[in-house]
């Protein structure tokens, strides 16, 4: 999920490349990292979507789909759930960082 966020993941597909079943999946993954597949494949995109607004000048249609969203309405809904502001506020407030990536994702990871 890590390597492949903008592909179109969905928990039959990931349960089924585990050899479990779908509820076993869920369950694990819940257990394992505290919030659901969905939940978590939704992260990984926002944090993306997080470095692009602030890294690069492309649109924000443009980077939603970039990251694997579908429609721009649920990338800003979930976008704001998780980072608490709006895609466009948050590239309007957002600093460039100029340290590895890495330590920008530790630091400004989402924890809603």
């Amino acid at each position: 999920m890590d390597r492949a966020y903008a592909q179109p993941l969905d928990v039959p597909a990931l349960a089924r490349i585990a050899h479990v079943s779908e509820a076993h999946f869920t369950r694990t993954f819940r257990a394992t990292f505290g919030e659901t597949p969905h939940r978590y494949l939704q992260r990984r995109r926002v944090e993306r979507a997080m470095f692009l607004l602030r890294e690069t000048d492309r649109s924000v249609t443009d980077i939603c789909f970039q990251v694997g969203f579908g429609s721009l309405g649920t990338f800003s809904r979930t976008f704001r759930d998780i980072v608490g502001q709006s895609p466009r506020t948050y590239r309007k407030e957002a600093v460039p960082m100029d340290v590895p990536t890495c330590f920008a994702m530790a630091w400004l990871r989402p924890s809603a």
